[in-house]
């Protein structure tokens, strides 16, 4: 008995649970083991004959005491659990048995077995706060979620059914593979069967039939029916629209949503490889829009653009719609006649293009007509190449500029040529403003009554290495139309100021100088601020530098010409109309600009004082140039009798070929040297 009782003492305290038994009668402790007596804070001695009451105390005995009725009246075995908060803050969960302990038909006592359960409640609660996490990550997530197991949808969240169109009862149960595009479902099918989880892009059919691109992300998880798959789709309709639109503006005009520059390169590639199978030709028409400029600096820029739109929906309404019509930028756009067109057949739909365009158009209130100078290029005979032929074209539809506009020119060997001189004469410009091989030659200009030495106009050349001395009118268009003008401009600013400080500082007569400006230098650069630089580096006094502008670089310069004309007022520079009489000859801006002085043009003084007419333009341009107190030169006195009239018409200064050619610095420094020295008029 002893050895059993060791036993079974030895075995009670093995055991991880709470182990004790009672009398049925009184419900004292017989017996208890160690961790039985331990929790409740008694030794396996002290505990004995204790009653549950004793050993749990007052506030657990009111809680349970309700279980033990059925235990000892029903003599059924009872299960509860209890929490019990410990003195970190934690909470315990005590699943205790209590089973009765019958003999022989006599009810004899009970045992009592308290197992900690802790474990198993967090586990289960780890449980339910997961699958809560996942219900509100399913329901908040804007990306569709399904799992199923072998293809048949399981469950899935409202995001798969606003995705698919369908209610998610109807979803339940079907295969997935039904709501997969066709072409795609051997795919979606090799994924699942080889459990890859890599995402992939797949087609979802909605319920009305519309195509839905989707990527997938999926993941395997165990069950205990199997395996299932969880997927995420994603829709990729508005991706693929954005990249869509990305590409479309990286490959469009976005103000005539044309086809730019690179777009036509690659869409004439293609259609050259065509007609190059097929034999057959192309005709690819480069267009540019007559006095366009003259539309952005009259109407505004809004204006342009308006026009630039309205030109485009014509091209493209006009031609086939297997031709493509393209904008290389600015006002040229680009005409590509497929099919096998004839030279006969493009000259026919460049007519009807001039017709389209040339019908008046309204912009913001204004009625507009404009014209097109056109170049075209045949392939292939003009070219092979998208580069050759679209050159070829541009070139052709210089020409057209160069004979009058509103005219189109078939590219010829002779323009190939002309594109050669062409380019060399631009690569040569270029070499001689970064090496500076512009020189100054200075006319002077005298004063009609003594003679007297009123002041230089510096006039530029180019010193070219193998053409010798080049006059202005043979580059300073060029210059202009590569955009070189204002650097060919600051020279000659700088140039003049600092040659005439020299002369100052060397003893000779303090005279302004004068230079020219062009409409293009007013527009691509602040004239205004380049001159107070000039003059700030030279130390040459504002009153001494006069600038000349013709009218129509009045005309053409837009509402910032009087703002950078009043800024040079503020400076002290002086301001002359040049070639007067030649242009608008508006008194308008004679008095809306701040103008000191007028220069008649040459023409008028050529022909005095012979030509009655003539002599009444000069005279009348004399006593107007009085009246509004402004200063007067003519320009191209060759000869003692205009200068004579000139005296008489009371024309207060005079230049030309009687009183000097334009010299270089060295032949100037001598001409005023014997000038000063030289017997004035009384």
């Amino acid at each position: 008995m002893q050895d059993s009782d060791s036993i079974l003492q030895l075995i009670a305290d093995t055991t991880p649970a709470l182990l004790a038994y009672f009398d049925a009668q009184t419900l004292r402790c017989r017996f208890a083991n160690a961790s039985y007596a331990h929790h409740f804070g008694f030794t396996m001695q002290s505990i004995v004959g204790r009653t549950v009451q004793e050993i749990a105390g007052d506030a657990v005995w009111q809680e349970i005491r309700g279980y033990f009725p059925r235990v000892l009246v029903d003599q059924e075995s009872v299960r509860y659990t209890r929490e019990v908060l410990r003195g970190q803050g934690d909470t315990q969960y005590l699943e205790t048995v209590l089973r009765p302990h019958v003999a022989n038909g006599e009810f004899k006592g009970l045992v009592a077995l308290v197992t900690d359960v802790s474990h198993h409640y967090r586990l289960a609660q780890q449980m339910r706060d997961s699958e809560e996490r996942m219900r509100k990550f399913a329901e908040i997530t804007t990306e569709a979620i399904v799992l199923h197991q072998g293809g048949i949808i399981m469950d899935g969240n409202d995001a798969l059914a606003r995705l698919t169109g369908y209610r998610l009862e109807e979803l339940h149960g079907q295969h997935v593979l039904d709501y997969i595009a066709a072409e795609f479902r051997a795919q979606v099918l090799e994924h699942g069967r080889g459990g890859r989880e890599d995402c992939y892009e797949s087609m979802l059919v909605h319920k009305s039939g519309r195509r839905i691109p989707v990527e997938l992300a999926v993941k395997s998880m165990p069950g205990t029916d199997g395996h299932f798959r969880i997927v995420l789709l994603r829709d990729l309709t508005a991706s693929r629209e954005a990249q869509e639109h990305m590409d479309f503006l990286a490959q469009h005009d976005l103000l005539t949503r044309l086809p730019n520059r690179a777009r036509l390169h690659q869409l004439l590639k293609e259609a050259l490889s065509q007609a190059t199978a097929q034999r057959e030709s192309l005709a690819i028409l480069y267009l540019d829009i007559d006095h366009f400029k003259a539309v952005n600096d009259s109407l505004s820029h809004h204006a342009g653009d308006l026009l630039l739109c309205e030109m485009a929906r014509r091209l493209r309404s006009t031609v086939r719609p297997q031709d493509l019509v393209a904008r290389m930028g600015g006002d040229d756009f680009v005409v590509v006649l497929t099919g096998h067109p004839t030279p006969q057949e493009t000259e026919a739909m460049a007519t009807q293009l001039y017709q389209a365009v040339e019908t008046p158009c309204n912009l913001d209130g204004t009625q507009l007509v404009v014209s097109l100078s056109m170049g075209i290029a045949m392939f292939p005979s003009n070219g092979e190449t998208p580069e050759k032929l679209l050159s070829n074209a541009e070139a052709a539809m210089h020409m057209a500029k160069d004979i009058g506009r509103r005219s189109f020119q078939f590219y010829t060997a002779t323009l190939e040529s002309r594109s050669t001189r062409m380019l060399m004469q631009e690569q040569q410009l270029r070499q001689a403003v970064e090496q500076g091989e512009f020189e100054l030659h200075y006319q002077p200009q005298i004063a009609t009554a003594d003679g007297a030495l009123t002041g230089l106009e510096a006039l530029v050349r180019w010193r070219h290495p193998q053409r010798g001395l080049v006059y202005p009118n043979e580059f300073i268009g060029l210059a202009e139309s590569l955009g070189l003008i204002s650097e060919v401009g600051r020279w000659v600013l700088r140039q003049a100021c600092r040659q005439v400080k020299d002369w100052q500082n060397a003893g000779f007569p303090v005279v302004p100088v004068a230079i020219n400006l062009s409409a293009q230098e007013f527009l691509q650069r602040d004239v205004a601020q380049d001159v107070a630089q000039a003059l700030w580096e030279t130390g040459l006094d504002a009153r001494y530098l006069h600038i000349e502008l013709t009218e129509s670089t009045l005309m053409q310069s837009g509402g910032q010409m009087s703002d950078t004309l009043h800024a040079l007022k503020a400076l002290g520079v002086s301001l002359a109309i040049d070639d007067f009489g030649t242009g608008y000859s508006s008194l308008a801006y004679l008095r809306r600009h701040p103008i000191d002085k007028l220069k008649i043009d040459r023409t008028f003084v050529t022909d005095v004082p012979h030509d009655p007419d003539a002599t009444a333009i000069v005279n009348a341009i004399v006593q107007m140039s009085h009246s509004l107190h402004l200063q007067i030169v003519a320009e191209g006195v060759e000869t003692p009798e205009q200068l004579d009239l000139l005296r008489s018409l009371d024309c207060t200064e005079a230049q030309g070929y009687l009183i000097s050619r334009p010299l270089p610095a060295d032949q100037t420094l001598a001409w005023m040297s014997q000038h000063l020295n030289k017997p004035r008029r009384k």
